[in-house]
């Protein structure tokens, strides 16, 4: 048996899972450090993430009242992570919401501030089941040099898995990051057929200039979003 090495909850090899795709929706998004702040201005900051986080709470709710269920976080520092907390929220109000955390592998955590560390301890903690796509213990993320146990393949292993077991993809997508992992997942989705529903800091920063700093006015304008998984694909 395996365990997390950031919150000791007993991780399954991802191969053994069967999922239930057509309920199922997984996550794919930029890490925080690409919530620009709204007219390049730091004073911004804070309201620019804010925003980006509630609309990608909103597209969950949408999900749910669409009729997901089962939702896959690859638990990354950012979206994956903010998306997968919101849902152990949601969770406490209906108990059929599953949460599904899928790790690239295990020391993958190694680099996470002490912030977001505590934040994944919790959300491995909450989820219903936690599972890897690479079991070697010993292995770490890069081109293998003398000595070392590494692959380079390990992040797109994770993706790929994700978008083979689901039938949906919630993103917070940057036009013209390209060459980001992110990119990867949903050009891989696109080629599966999956449903993609994204938005990224433009779609944010027209919120902002509709409602101004207020984050009250922000989570009105978001409630009466149209549901994007009603519209034609």
């Amino acid at each position: 048996m395996l365990f997390s090495i950031d919150s000791g909850v007993p991780v399954l090899p991802s191969d053994e899972i069967v999922t239930d795709r057509e309920n199922t929706v997984c996550f794919t998004g930029h890490r925080e450090n690409s919530v620009l702040p709204y007219r390049g201005d730091p004073i911004y900051s804070s309201i620019t993430l804010r925003t980006v986080q509630l609309m990608l709470f909103r597209y969950i709710d949408m999900a749910v009242e669409s009729g997901y269920r089962s939702f896959i976080s690859g638990l990354a520092a950012g979206t994956d992570l903010w998306a997968a907390k919101y849902i152990l929220g949601k969770k406490h109000s209906d108990s059929s919401i599953r949460l599904i955390g899928v790790m690239p592998y295990l020391r993958r955590a190694e680099r996470f501030s002490p912030r977001y560390k505590e934040l994944l301890s919790d959300v491995e903690r909450g989820a219903d089941m936690l599972l890897t796509t690479n079991t070697d213990p010993t292995v770490i993320y890069g081109k293998s040099r003398s000595g070392e146990n590494a692959s380079p393949d390990l992040y797109r292993a994770r993706n790929y898995f994700m978008v083979d077991n689901a039938s949906a993809v919630i993103s917070y997508f940057n036009e013209g990051s390209f060459k980001s992992g992110t990119s990867q997942t949903l050009n891989y989705a696109v080629r599966q057929g999956l449903k993609i529903r994204r938005f990224g800091l433009d779609e944010a920063y027209g919120v902002i200039d509709e409602c101004g700093p207020d984050i009250e006015g922000i989570r009105r304008k978001l409630v009466f979003m149209e549901n994007v998984f009603e519209l034609p694909y």
